[in-house]
């Protein structure tokens, strides 16, 4: 990539005078530079070592000393805006097909094998740069806007819709689902019916765009998430224990977890933990849900779960490490508070 490009698109300023005015690859380490690199120096101990190296040029954005006037020294002001810029280049003349989807629908495509020209992009920008400088003509490519930023691309496509292959329900718990799908039983996989309508949207673009893919047993992605606690809020294995916690970090899913525990455990004396600002945006049938209590701050929540008995709660804003936190302080009594 040529000098005056990248200038133009990092809206760098130049601080150097160099002979150098184009680049081979950029790169982020400096034990991997070559003859020729540009290097974007994250690392700024590393700058030294990266010119040593060989890099004519190098990207920074903090004081930097000029060791070697005749490469490019290339001040910004965001490093990870730079190169989300220089990807968006990048990709201007590759053929890919970017679709747009959900931050549940990714998690579940991260944890599905599929071939090679279909990736499921995750990570910080460095992560998501290696995934895409080299990538292939007519790859595939998923992300989340809430994950990853939308300026990386030039052309986005939405999630087919209308799937005409459904997900058939053999046998179900809150917490693993056997179904059929395409003619292909999968067996006891461990993973709530609740995100099956966003494994139903992933699996129907895998048979749209003709992408061959093998489901692996799930593991938790953050949303949803059951954790089998004793009486004292231990964790247990999975399934050892009728007490479940259910932790969702994303308030904008409450509404759709509610309803679904009032559908699927009908039998089950569920609590509803959820933080006031998120209470306040309810519908109003949900605000008068029997056993929905609120809280301000999370330090509350481990007290408000002893004051009341369950055998599911819903925890809506935090995740499970409230679980290895204290108490927090209670006054202690004395006899003569029962008097």
């Amino acid at each position: 990539m040529r000098l005056e490009n990248i200038l133009a698109l990092t809206h760098g300023e130049l601080v150097s005078s160099p002979f150098v005015n184009k680049f081979e690859n950029i790169v982020f380490e400096a034990k991997h530079v070559k003859r020729g690199d540009l290097f974007i120096a994250y690392d700024e101990a590393s700058i030294e070592e990266a010119v040593f190296n060989g890099a004519y040029g190098v990207i920074f954005f903090k004081p930097t000393q000029i060791i070697d006037t005749e490469i490019a020294w290339v001040k910004v002001k965001d490093l990870d805006d730079a190169l989300r810029r220089i990807l968006r280049f990048i990709l201007i003349d590759k053929e890919i097909e970017v679709y747009s989807c959900s931050e549940i629908v990714l998690k579940l495509a991260l944890q599905v094998i599929t071939e090679p020209n279909f990736i499921a992009l995750s990570g910080d920008i460095r992560s998501i740069f290696h995934s895409l400088k080299d990538v292939e003509s007519h790859a595939k490519v998923l992300f989340s806007p809430a994950l990853t930023s939308a300026d990386i691309f030039t052309n986005i496509k939405e999630m087919p819709k209308n799937a005409s292959e459904k997900i058939d329900i053999i046998e179900q718990t809150l917490f693993e689902t056997s179904f059929i799908y395409d003619n292909v039983f999968y067996e006891r996989q461990p993973i709530s019916p609740f995100f099956m309508p966003y494994l139903e949207e992933l699996l129907h673009l895998f048979k749209v765009l003709k992408i061959n893919f093998r489901l692996r047993k799930f593991t938790p992605i953050d949303h949803f998430e059951a954790v089998f606690t004793n009486k004292k809020f231990e964790i247990k294995e999975f399934g050892t224990s009728d007490t479940v916690l259910i932790f969702e970090k994303e308030s904008a899913l409450i509404e759709k977890e509610i309803r679904f525990l009032q559908k699927e455990a009908t039998w089950a004396h569920t609590l509803f933990v959820i933080p006031e600002h998120a209470y306040e945006v309810l519908p109003n049938e949900l605000q008068n849900v029997e056993n929905l209590i609120t809280y301000k701050s999370s330090n509350e929540i481990k007290n408000l779960l002893r004051e009341h008995k369950f055998h599911f709660a819903l925890i809506v804003g935090v995740d499970k490490s409230i679980l290895t936190q204290p108490l927090s302080k209670q006054t202690q009594l004395s006899l003569f508070d029962f008097s």
